[in-house]
């Protein structure tokens, strides 16, 4: 057995209190007695029920557009690969009120293309829509990074071999590729919905604060901040409730299924 240097665990440790302080901390400032109370108004129960549906919605989009687009990258060789990687990958290190931005010139009433939409009466700014796109432009990433990965060091010979049997390319894709993967893809998809889950920048510059409407729980939890600062924290800790238990779900179904 490889030994690990004993003074890794120290590091490691203060790396996992300096992530679980803040938690704990915040824990300890929320009013347990009035917790139902605070996180049951309509305004918040309206927030929760919206991030839910939109992270959902934004996952079934990067799964949709991300795993094509991860094969493609994992598989493929033309010129200027590596721009398009970049160019894929850089919503994970631009703040998300640029990518508001940018989505607000691609889609707004006087974008690039929510003009001409605008024209025939569609309209995508400032609504549910817009929510979702936002949140699927900062959370595909996380979905590509993790299966292009996983694509690369699987690499290609299973699909080879399933090819030289006679296997059609869209065969090998769902009986070979999609399943060799599937762990990475799963997890991808865990990381997208709760960064989808958290989105806060992208989504208020790009779709507003509406209740009922374009009002996640991040923003329901930043509005609260200014005029309750008690149900900030308690709803902040909901989110963090729901995010482990997305998480901790996930970790049981691969468990399972390894």
């Amino acid at each position: 057995m490889i030994g690990t240097p004993r003074w890794l665990y120290v590091v490691a440790a203060i790396g996992g209190a300096f992530v679980l302080l803040p938690l704990v901390a915040m824990a300890t400032r929320v009013d347990w007695a009035r917790f139902p109370e605070l996180i049951s108004s309509q305004a918040s129960l309206d927030a929760l029920r919206l991030s839910l549906t939109t992270s959902a919605a934004a996952t079934v989009l990067c799964l949709l557009f991300g795993t094509p687009m991860s094969v493609v990258l994992a598989r493929s060789r033309f010129p200027g690969l590596r721009v398009v990687r970049a160019a894929v990958l850089l919503p994970l290190v631009l703040p998300p009120v640029i990518g508001g931005i940018a989505l607000l010139s691609a889609f707004g009433r006087q974008g690039l293309v929510g003009k001409p939409l605008d024209a025939v009466g569609i309209t995508i700014a400032f609504s549910t829509i817009a929510v979702v796109l936002a949140q699927t432009f900062v959370a595909m990433p996380f979905l590509v990074l993790s299966l292009e990965g996983a694509l690369r060091l699987a690499g290609t010979r299973y699909e080879a071999v399933a090819s030289t049997l006679g296997a059609r390319p869209w065969t090998v894709f769902r009986r070979v590729t999609l399943p060799l993967v599937l762990p990475a893809l799963l997890s991808g998809a865990v990381l997208s919905f709760a960064r989808a889950l958290g989105e806060f920048g992208a989504t208020i510059t790009f779709a507003g604060s509406l209740q009922g409407t374009t009002r996640t729980l991040p923003l329901e939890i930043y509005q609260e901040r200014v005029v309750d600062q008690d149900s900030a924290v308690a709803l902040s800790m909901l989110l963090v409730v729901v995010a482990l238990l997305v998480i901790g779900l996930t970790l049981r179904a691969r468990t399972a299924r390894g």
